[in-house]
């Protein structure tokens, strides 16, 4: 059976392919001018509880009440979109977050990407890139908070498949919420946003961190095994949507990936 995620409070879900059909005329897209509402809605909903930075945002109305929220955002590098994209990548965006609540009914996702999809295209955006992650997540009691997801809804929105990212291996906190290489780096060269990073950490156990950075560096190689545990990850799934003919992906097409739970 096909089914497509919804989130609703930080947990995942799965909607059946044979719910209720979904009706356009009772949603709009809308550009959202501030982080604000679209912060709110993710780090509410999006199991990470995380939030990118964002260059563009979108929601989704079901009358006055926000349902939806498509996040395009700044990726970790320009490396990640010149990978996929070549030199049209310097004009590329990612999709970093995109959560619809669990009662919006199936399609609802083909259907908003696809009018943010429009909306970029217009804003001169050549490309996005989207990753579906496919390793399921507990906390530190076994309790399941992600199910993994392989990109179904990317799959039936015309998206090429251009196979995965590099296997990795991720650190976990407690929470099982994932404690980004970003956020380690940060902490060890001191870049701007290193307090908060440290602070996560802090809230897991451990010592306030030091403000001289040879200190920092062994703060964090001694809380870090102590606050998070590790994880193999397989890598993520990449999807390419080109908007403009000059943004065809370099790597190869690959066939979907198949099996496990849609998104």
């Amino acid at each position: 059976m096909t089914l497509s995620q919804r989130w609703n409070r930080e947990r995942d879900s799965y909607r059946p392919a044979d719910d209720i059909a979904f009706d356009p005329t009772r949603y709009e897209v809308a550009p959202l001018p501030t982080d604000n509402a679209a912060k709110a809605f993710v780090t509410r909903h999006h199991y990470s509880n995380t939030y990118p930075v964002a260059r563009w945002r979108y929601g989704m109305w079901e009358g006055d009440e926000l349902v939806g929220v498509a996040v395009f955002s700044v990726p970790a590098g320009a490396h990640v979109l010149k990978n996929v994209f070549g030199e049209a990548g310097a004009d590329a965006i990612e999709l970093g977050r995109f959560v619809l609540l669990d009662r919006v009914p199936k399609n609802g996702e083909s259907w908003f990407l696809a009018r943010a999809k429009k909306a970029l295209r217009r804003e001169g955006v050549s490309a996005i890139l989207s990753f579906s992650d496919p390793q399921p997540r507990t906390n530190s009691r076994g309790e399941a908070i992600f199910g993994g997801h392989i990109g179904v809804i990317y799959q039936a929105s015309s998206a090429l498949y251009v196979g995965q990212a590099p296997k990795r291996t991720i650190r976990l906190l407690d929470d099982g919420t994932v404690f980004s290489a970003r956020a380690q780096q940060k902490i060890r060269s001191g870049d701007r946003g290193w307090r908060p990073a440290a602070g996560i950490l802090e809230r897991a156990g451990a010592p306030p961190a030091p403000e001289v950075e040879a200190d920092r560096r062994a703060w964090l190689r001694e809380w870090l095994p102590r606050t998070t545990r590790t994880l193999r990850h397989p890598g993520n799934h990449r999807y390419a949507f080109p908007l403009h003919r000059k943004a065809q992906p370099v790597l190869d097409r690959q066939n979907f990936p198949k099996g496990g739970h849609a998104d």
